[in-house]
């Protein structure tokens, strides 16, 4: 039986030692700043954070390059011969990055290729559900994991509150009227992933403390998450009394097992300082 290699861009956020330990492989997207591409992942968040600071201005994100896939791939078919790749991508809603790897694996053999329709750690949440298959049945046919996969996309929530409106403002993402109406008002606008795409949907108002835990106990009333696993983004900023707050919350609730994720450079360019998140799979 072929071995099966998972493959994902660095909008997964996917932690290091994950990726090391189920020999993930990651395709970095791009971030330019001051006219300089630079790699996802590549980039300390910091950089991004000191320059909207210096600048008022945030860089732009750009996505992986057909050759740049073409390239991936091959290395990955370098590295594990007569392997079966499995590259679980970024929402397409968001990138042009899925229809470029689509079209660079059309000349590659054994190769699927899979719309998460999700970011960060929604983007995590599938490929977990994948290796968790894996690692329950190894000899697993591809189809059969295809399937498998395909079925529980749809069954992803993520939710997530930017951390700055000054960060969405700089980034053309909130109106000019609506940023004043909300740095008065402390409102935090929730960003979640509906059918793949990025939509804005509740509001909250008050401090990120009171935010991330109304918008945690919002997140399980409407949605009902397989308590085995939930998954916590944040950018750089946000304090560790929240995700000890958080933390304990999700233990209430009953979950097995909970997972901090560090937004990087590409998911951090929209999110801006400070920001909070939830990743969840619904039963």
């Amino acid at each position: 039986m072929k071995r099966i290699i998972l493959s994902t861009e660095s909008g997964a956020d996917l932690p290091d030692f994950l990726v090391k330990r189920h020999d993930v492989q990651v395709v970095p997207m791009h971030v330019v700043m001051d006219g300089q591409d630079y790699l996802d992942g590549h980039l300390p968040v910091e950089e991004i954070f000191d320059f909207y600071d210096r600048t008022k201005k945030i860089p732009s994100t750009a996505a992986t390059n057909t050759y740049e896939y073409q390239a991936f791939f091959k290395r990955i078919r370098t590295e594990f011969p007569n392997s079966v790749i499995f590259h679980i991508g970024y929402t397409s809603k968001a990138s042009v990055s899925f229809q470029n790897a689509l079209t660079a694996a059309e000349d590659v053999e054994n190769i699927y290729l899979i719309d998460a329709l999700n970011v960060t750690g929604g983007l995590t949440a599938v490929i977990m559900y994948a290796v968790t298959l894996l690692e329950e049945e190894p000899e697993m046919d591809p189809i059969r994991l295809l399937e498998k996969i395909e079925a529980m996309v749809p069954k992803v929530r993520l939710a997530f509150l930017p951390g700055s409106l000054d960060f969405l403002r700089a980034g053309g993402r909130v109106s000019n009227m609506a940023y004043l109406g909300g740095a008065l008002l402390k409102i935090k606008p929730c960003i979640e992933l509906v059918e793949g795409k990025l939509v804005s949907t509740k509001k909250y108002r008050g401090k990120m403390s009171k935010a991330a835990e109304s918008l945690l106990l919002d997140y399980l009333q409407q949605y009902d998450i397989d308590r085995q696993q939930i998954y916590f983004i944040y950018s750089i900023g946000l304090s560790e009394t929240i995700k000890e707050r958080i933390t304990e919350i999700a233990l209430e609730k009953g979950f097995e097992n909970s997972m901090w994720i560090e937004a990087g450079a590409m998911i951090s360019t929209h999110s801006g300082p400070g920001g909070f998140g939830i990743a969840g799979i619904e039963v």
